[in-house]
């Protein structure tokens, strides 16, 4: 991605947070992230949603942290150059919910 990462401000926080939130997107306390746990029908579904999200954060050149337990996984987002949420974060937030929606 071009340019540094910033932090987002309390104003871009009030205007970019409310949509994720409405998708059970949730902010981690005690760390300036945001979480959000997928369920699939089966590994092969929570594999290809895992394999989607890697591809376009490889092409972000911003990965996601996360854990996969069957039909089970769990994103955290957080920029590391900033030390918290920038929107970088919001905009693969955006992208993770239409792959999650797709393959509903």
């Amino acid at each position: 991605m071009a340019g540094k990462a910033h932090r987002l401000s309390a104003e871009e926080r009030d205007q970019l947070l409310p949509n994720l939130r409405a998708v059970g997107w949730n902010e981690l306390e005690g760390r300036d992230a945001i979480f959000k746990q997928f369920h699939f029908k089966d590994f092969n579904r929570a594999f290809g949603f895992m394999t989607r999200v890697a591809l376009q954060a490889e092409k972000l050149d911003h990965h996601p942290e996360w854990f996969n337990v069957y039909n089970k996984v769990q994103i955290t987002l957080s920029t590391h150059e900033c030390a918290g949420l920038s929107e970088r974060d919001i905009n693969l937030a955006s992208f993770i919910e239409q792959v999650a929606v797709s393959m509903t």
